[in-house]
């Protein structure tokens, strides 16, 4: 197994995200398989595992917890979050925290984070009035947190606003990050921030949801001619380890099959070259079919509206390759005079863009296709079910 040292600690760079543990026929979390994953895991090196409050109805943490106990405590790192990102009336971080101790069956978390710091949860998390991050501070001094950070899905400058405010109290940052969110979210931007703050990356959304393990028959005889030992999921892995402020890989596996394959990829192999990688890019160019928006921003000046188009164009552009929660929850921060429904159709920003985009027509689509986004329950279905066909296929 390839290993990190960050915040203190030896790391496998390969952790076990149980957002998506294997089920039954009947939709529960099949805690045999599970056990089983999770043994293959730890006698194969893997010793970080990543939970949080919100995962399988809140029965993840059990789960989770249950498998690792039967191992000795000091073989494995335990990571949970703090749901402050789910928006409600009241916040009860202690509670919450006491609550999550108890259903892993745990002392402390070796690390522990606050989850998904966007454009929307920054208010809660920054709110006084509730003191969230001064509490799980207040919890590391006393020992029952090791490492405190948060995971984030939000664009490069509240990313650095919630940095500023968090100082030194924070010592790890959780992002999606693949070759292809590099260019199309702007991960670029959050690697090299993160990196000149000497703060090192936790990695989520490796395979883009199984998307990026998923590629058609050209892509996927182009990357077979060069490693056809390897699976198409081990390319994804390879890119980001040579990323060198990358210290953790998360990837949510749902089978045994899935775990054999990436202890397989972190235990050793060939580095991905220059040419390997350039491959990627050009793979990640293809599937993007996206509006060519330069973001030079002469359609804001003449906007009735005041919109801020690039960023809805760039949004266009993500939600069309693969439907996320990310690109709702972002305009979910924003009033509704300032979201694509809002755009009056004037045409004053098409007449002037270089590139001839029809701004209307993209933004009135975007409108469409957040109204009728599928539910955070409807995407995980369908992720389970990229996973059984990825297991179908052998991959």
């Amino acid at each position: 197994m390839l290993y990190n040292e960050a915040c203190g600690e030896k790391l496998s760079r390969l952790g076990f995200g149980c957002m998506r543990l294997p089920l039954t026929a009947d939709k529960a979390i099949d805690e045999a398989e599970l056990g089983r994953m999770v043994d293959y895991a730890i006698e194969n090196g893997v010793n970080y595992f990543d939970t949080a409050y919100p995962y399988h109805g809140g029965l993840s943490e059990i789960a989770i917890g249950r498998a690792l106990k039967r191992h000795p405590r000091d073989a494995w790192y335990l990571a949970s979050k703090y749901p402050g990102h789910q928006i409600a009336s009241t916040y009860n971080p202690a509670r919450i925290f006491e609550e999550q101790l108890e259903k892993c069956g745990v002392e402390y978390f070796d690390f522990y984070l606050l989850h998904n710091v966007y454009e929307n949860s920054y208010g809660v998390y920054t709110d006084p009035k509730w003191g969230i991050l001064d509490y799980f501070a207040g919890q590391v001094r006393r020992g029952r947190i090791r490492h405190l950070g948060f995971s984030s899905h939000a664009r490069p400058d509240t990313l650095e606003r919630f940095l500023d405010y968090a100082g030194d109290r924070v010592a790890f940052c959780q992002i999606q990050l693949n070759y292809l969110d590099w260019s199309l979210q702007d991960a670029k931007g959050k690697y090299e921030l993160l990196t000149a703050r000497d703060i090192p990356v936790w990695v989520m959304e490796p395979l883009r949801g199984g998307r990026l393990a998923a590629l058609d028959g050209a892509e996927e005889a182009r990357l077979k001619a060069l490693r056809p030992e390897e699976s198409v999921a081990a390319w994804s892995f390879r890119w980001l380890q040579n990323l060198p402020n990358v210290k953790m890989v998360l990837s949510g596996m749902s089978s045994l099959d899935q775990m054999v394959d990436n202890v397989n990829t972190f235990s050793g192999g060939a580095p991905q070259s220059v040419e390997e990688a350039a491959l990627l890019e050009s793979i990640a160019e293809g599937m993007k079919d996206a509006l060519p928006c330069t973001r030079c921003r002469y359609c804001t000046a003449g906007c009735p509206m005041g919109l801020d188009i690039p960023m809805m164009i760039h949004a266009y552009n993500d939600f069309r390759f693969a439907q996320s929660m990310t690109v709702p929850m972002q305009f979910d921060a924003l009033p509704e005079n300032k979201r694509p429904s809002a755009c009056v159709a004037c045409g004053a920003c098409a007449a002037i863009c270089p590139q001839s985009i029809d701004i209307p027509g993209a933004l009135a689509e975007l409108a469409d296709m957040l109204a009728n986004a599928p539910s955070w329950e409807e995407l995980c279905r369908q992720r389970e079910e990229a996973a059984r066909k990825l297991k179908e296929k052998g991959e």
